[in-house]
């Protein structure tokens, strides 16, 4: 089968127990339906107030994807891949015109009137609140986006790998951000696996899983 044929999409459940960090990948390009369609399945994500506050970068060009992983300790899978999501937050998005966010809310349905002038004035006061915590909220915002790309593309016949290993400022400046207030939260590599990993395991629930309080091991 080759890589563009149609499959059977995995259900989430599924996705979740079979999706492993690859390491190697093959050239074979993604069909740009396909990555559309991942595109869309990751920007579907949630976050706070629906205010989006990600900036999703997909490299792909040959020499963009060698100096990405010139910035990333000269990992070789960014280069094997034919596309690499670079995850950025903003942690000034909800400081920004909210009027584009807020009229769709009332089109679609999702926000009456009454919600959309809350939010007006709500989300200005929650990031003036946030203070220094705004870096690390946009970043918690830009990882549950990159969860819904790594669990789309499994399910959808691609494999994938969170990226933790790179030098901030030097990504930045590959992705043309160099200046701005962006963090870098993940770099996430996606293509079709050069060899399957296995699984290694996870430890009983009773290390690290607890109710109510840290040390009351939950028991299945």
């Amino acid at each position: 089968m080759s890589p563009t044929t149609q499959i059977q999409a995995l259900d989430v459940p599924k996705a979740i127990a079979q999706r492993r960090s690859i390491k190697t990948f093959k050239t074979d390009p993604i069909a740009p339906e396909l990555l559309k369609q991942l595109v869309e399945l990751t920007v579907a994500a949630p976050s706070s107030f629906n205010i989006q506050d990600w900036q999703i970068i997909l490299v792909q060009d040959e020499a963009q994807k060698a100096a990405l992983a010139a910035a990333s300790w000269n990992q070789q899978q960014i280069v094997q891949a034919p596309v690499t999501f670079v995850f950025a937050a903003d942690p000034n998005a909800g400081e920004q015109d909210l009027t584009p966010i807020l009229e769709q809310g009332l089109q679609t349905g999702a926000w009456n009137e009454n919600t959309v002038n809350y939010f007006k004035n709500a989300v200005p006061q929650f990031q003036e609140n946030l203070g220094d915590k705004r870096r690390e909220y946009a970043i918690k915002d830009a990882m549950i986006a990159a969860t819904h790309l790594v669990l789309a593309a499994e399910s959808l016949g691609l494999s994938t790998c969170f990226m933790n290993g790179w030098i901030e400022e030097q990504v930045k400046a590959v992705i043309g951000a160099e200046n701005s207030d962006l963090a870098i939260a993940v770099l996430v590599p996606v293509g079709y696996a050069a060899e399957p990993r296995l699984n290694p395991g996870r430890l009983p629930f009773s290390y690290n899983v607890s109710v109510d309080k840290v040390g009351n091991s939950y028991e299945s």
